[in-house]
């Protein structure tokens, strides 16, 4: 089935045609781990999760290669580490846990790969010696900065003129840019800042810009032209602006082909600030929700569109899953049945269309109870495999109907999964810190973690 994607670079939608059908390569920003992650910033993780899933469904499990980085170097993490006292690698990993143990808990695949910013820094300083060699860049006091008048074409993606660059739209002013929208490569160490967070390079000791991480970990693992670029509208301009700039001048060649965005996530009708307290974290929500209900919620909307979140909207979610979920149930005993290719996957080959792909899901719940209820063997049998192949390809209906019904109990067995393996690689790595911690906050939700010779398992006390 012909896949239709919504470009920002083109301001249109378009048939998607990947360079190699046999390696489809799809990258999105992930977190920067210094704290835990809210609601909003799990909208693109699971929007380009279904991405992912309709890419494998399209091109094969195998042929479909996806990245989404951590960033684990920058000012916020510094900051964290300084205020704290802690270690850099200890915050970015405890974080970077927490992180993939909530989106699991949302049902989100793992990427194919997942690079580390501090992994990746060398080719971040290769990057900026071909735009120095090039004339793009230039040294300053505090670093190196790329110089975005040498750019033709600069804004392209975001459609704004380097004369809109004005203080205070997401761009730091400083007396020794040649121009208010320069933004740094790399930038100089300051007197206090912990030695984890410094390099050697060509022009001093320091660490990258926060843009050049993306560029150089894009193309260290996907190739200098990606298929897909993907992320939260709030990184089209100055992220993604930048990245193709530093990219595609160092490279000479386009940085991706496709490039898409979701829209915000507000709260109850407001933007979502701390400042107004309307914060929330994907881990409290976790708590109270099914993370499928969660799932389902930001799947409401179209992604490009914004969203509000609401009680209601997880009320509906809820109710509207369970109802899905009974009528799983009912034909869950059948045998039988081969899925068809029917119209979720065609809502979702058509830009992402979640919320017909959501209608189309109701409906098939619906023929279930009307097999169910004539007692048509073969008919509830290809309900059943509807149900399950749909429910795969939008990243639910992955419990059995009786998990469902138990009040959600065995929701977040993945991020549970996660956080047990989290916790089996910090006692590899001897850090018996971090150990520790995730065991407590295990048992602190009621989860016994025992270790034995065959590995760790757990149980819910």
């Amino acid at each position: 089935m012909t896949i239709k994607l919504y470009n920002t670079l083109g301001r249109e939608k378009q048939v998607f045609e990947p360079q190699d059908p046999n390696r489809v390569t799809l990258y999105v920003c992930g977190p920067t781990v210094y704290n835990y992650a809210h609601i909003g910033n799990a909208r693109p993780s699971v929007v380009f999760d279904v991405l992912f899933r309709l890419l494998r469904k399209t091109y094969g499990e195998t042929h479909v290669v996806y990245a989404r980085n951590i960033t684990d170097v920058e000012d916020k993490i510094i900051a964290r580490s300084l205020q704290d006292g802690t270690p850099i690698p200890e915050i970015t990993r405890k974080y970077a846990d927490i992180y993939n143990a909530d989106l699991a808990g949302l049902n989100v695949l793992p990427p194919t790969i997942e690079p580390w910013a501090t992994q990746n820094i060398d080719g971040m300083i290769a990057i900026t010696e071909q735009l120095v060699k090039k004339g793009y860049a230039y040294t300053a006091p505090s670093g190196v900065f790329f110089d975005v008048a040498q750019m033709e074409d600069y804004g392209k993606l975001s459609g704004r003129n380097i004369e809109d660059n004005e203080a205070g739209a997401r761009v730091a002013v400083s007396e020794e840019k040649r121009n208010p929208a320069d933004f740094a490569l790399w930038k100089f160490a300051k007197p206090g800042e912990p030695e984890d967070a410094i390099w050697d390079s060509p022009w001093g000791r320091g660490r990258p810009g926060w843009h050049i991480e993306c560029s150089a970990m894009a193309a260290a693992h996907l190739g200098r032209t990606i298929d897909i670029h993907a992320g939260g509208i709030d990184l089209q301009f100055p992220h993604h602006e930048n990245e193709i700039a530093q990219s595609e001048c160092a490279h000479g060649e386009p940085m991706a082909r496709y490039w898409m965005h979701n829209g915000f996530l507000d709260m109850e009708g407001e933007k979502m600030s701390k400042s107004l307290g309307n914060v929330r974290l994907i881990h409290d929500l976790l708590e109270d929700w099914p993370g499928e209900v969660l799932r389902m919620a930001l799947l409401s909307g179209h992604y490009r569109a914004p969203l509000d979140w609401t009680r209601d909207l997880l009320e509906q979610a809820k109710t509207t899953l369970g109802r899905i979920y009974g009528a799983l149930r009912r034909v869950w005993d059948a045998e039988g049945g081969t899925a068809k290719d029917g119209a979720v996957l065609k809502a979702l080959s058509d830009d992402l269309n979640t919320p017909i792909a959501l209608a189309e899901l109701s409906r098939l719940a619906s023929e279930a109870n009307q097999a169910a209820d004539a007692k048509d063997e073969p008919r509830m049998a290809q309900a059943r495999a509807d149900l399950l192949a749909a429910g795969a390809l939008l990243g639910l209906l992955s419990l059995t109907p009786a998990e469902w019904e138990q009040g959600g109990s065995d929701d977040d067995k993945a991020r549970i999964d996660a956080l047990v393996q989290a916790r089996i690689d910090a006692r590899t790595a001897k850090n018996w810190a971090e150990a520790d911690r995730i065991r407590d906050q295990l048992t602190e939700e009621g989860v016994e973690i025992m270790d034995g010779p065959q590995g760790s398992t757990w149980r819910r006390t």
